[in-house]
């Protein structure tokens, strides 16, 4: 049996001419590891943008939520981080597909390895903009605000922002910055340098669409799962340890 980490797959994009192209072949991918699968772990941004009323919940996903729902029917667990796309999870998803959701950082125990696990956002980014929107997003002001526009004003604007995010992420490609100016890494080795002995095993994050895989430390190491819009990639975990494999 095998514990799965998927991040990043921004389905539902107003950016690509073939939407459900990403969906479908994330939900064959889900097939496929279905049969070993003892946990899967989805690390955030799964949904390009999601935003739940009360009695409202955004339109599509039917393939992804339904494989979501066959996981958990069968005994699987299903665990999403929300990043800074789908921060708006509310309950929908854990009350009908039986989903734990995570709103933050967490820090477990898998098969006797301590992993450390987040999307990534809010973790030593050096973006003031960043900063200040993620803050917007997260105020229960902004969201009870943002619930008093009709679903067609809310989630037609939501998609559109998420578009313009995407396509000036296309303009300017996500490149690998180098051990001492990616964020992540050097949030992850201040954590493990303050931790010492009960720093994690392993790091592992979403949210910057680069593969990394990285030891800092003779203990610890640094994963970046990469993204499922480009590089379909994705970790496994099993009793040889752990690897990120391609679909």
């Amino acid at each position: 049996m095998k514990t799965y980490f998927v991040t990043d797959a921004h389905l539902g994009s107003l950016a690509y001419k073939d939407k459900p192209a990403n969906e479908k072949k994330l939900v064959c991918w889900m097939n496929s590891i279905k049969p070993d699968c003892e946990a899967l772990y989805m690390l955030g941004d799964m949904i390009d943008f999601w935003y739940e009323h009360q009695l409202v919940v955004p339109k599509g996903y039917a393939r992804f939520f339904g494989k979501i729902a066959e996981f958990t029917d069968a005994g699987i667990p299903v665990y999403w981080f929300t990043g800074n796309h789908d921060v708006w999870l509310f309950n929908y998803v854990q009350s009908e597909l039986g989903v734990t959701v995570y709103t933050g950082p967490i820090e477990t125990v898998i098969r006797g390895k301590k992993f450390y696990m987040a999307h990534g956002d809010g973790l030593g980014d050096p973006s003031l903009q960043f900063r200040l929107l993620r803050i917007l997003f997260h105020s229960k002001l902004c969201q009870r605000l943002f619930s008093t526009l009709h679903p067609r004003q809310s989630i037609g604007l939501g998609l559109a922002w998420a578009k313009h995010s995407r396509l000036k992420r296309e303009a300017n490609p996500e490149e690998y910055l180098g051990e001492d100016k990616e964020y992540l890494i050097q949030f992850s080795k201040k954590h493990a340098a303050e931790n010492g002995e009960n720093a994690a095993d392993y790091y592992i994050f979403g949210h910057r669409h680069i593969l990394v895989d990285l030891m800092i430390s003779p203990k610890s190491r640094v994963i970046i799962l990469g993204d499922w819009i480009k590089i379909f990639s994705y970790g496994v975990l099993d009793e040889n340890g752990f690897r990120i494999e391609l679909f």
